[in-house]
C-alpha cells in the first residue's frame, strides 16, 4: 500500500479530484498554501495499491499538469 500526496494549484484541483474518483480511488482534499506568492494550493491524499500508483499518477497528470506527486510507503496502517 502507498500513500500518494499531489500538491496541485487550486485551478485544477477538482478536475484532479473527479478524475481519481472515476478511476475508483478514494481521496481526501486539504486546502493548503505555500510558496512565493502565498497563491492557494491544494493538497489531495489517496491511499492506493502498489500495482495502482502509476494509473493515479497517469490520471493526475493528464488533467493537472504540473502537479507534485509524494509517494509514500505504508508499512502498517489500519482501517477504524
Amino acid at each position: 500500500m502507498k500513500l500518494l500526496v499531489f500538491v496541485t494549484e487550486d485551478a485544477v484541483a477538482d478536475a484532479a479530484i473527479d478524475a481519481l474518483v472515476e478511476q475508483g480511488f478514494r481521496v481526501t482534499r486539504l486546502a493548503s498554501s505555500g510558496g512565493f506568492l502565498r497563491r492557494g494550493n491544494t493538497t489531495i491524499l489517496a491511499g492506493v495499491e502498489d500495482t495502482a500508483v502509476t494509473k493515479a499518477q497517469q490520471t493526475v497528470s493528464a488533467v493537472a499538469e504540473g502537479t507534485l506527486c509524494i509517494v509514500l510507503d505504508l508499512e502498517r496502517y489500519e482501517r477504524m
